[in-house]
C-alpha cells in the first residue's frame, strides 16, 4: 500500500480591524499597514504579479475594496478584514 505526505502548512492568520466609521480598506494600503508590503509601490507590485488572493480568488485590482468579513492572502499569511464590534 502506498501512502502520500501531506504538506500541512500552517497559515498566520492577521485580523485588521476597520477604523470607526470606515467601511472598507484599500488593499493595498491592507498589504502596507499589515506589513506585507513596505510602501505603496510595493504593495502596487505584489498586487499586479497575481499573487494575492481575495475571498479565494487572485485579485488583480490595486485599490479593491476590502470590507469586513472579506479575507486576502499572500504567502503563507490570512488577513481577514472584521469591523468594530
Amino acid at each position: 500500500m502506498r501512502y502520500r505526505l501531506l504538506h500541512l502548512c500552517r497559515m498566520e492568520e492577521i485580523s485588521f480591524q476597520l477604523q470607526p466609521g470606515k467601511l472598507f480598506i484599500p488593499l493595498d494600503q491592507l498589504l502596507k499597514l499589515t506589513g506585507m508590503a513596505n510602501s505603496g509601490g510595493e504593495a502596487h507590485k505584489i498586487i499586479q504579479e497575481g499573487v494575492v488572493m481575495v475571498n479565494d480568488q487572485v485579485e488583480m485590482q490595486k485599490r479593491k475594496k476590502m470590507k469586513a468579513g472579506d479575507t486576502a492572502v499572500l504567502d503563507d499569511v490570512r488577513i481577514t478584514v472584521t469591523s468594530e464590534a
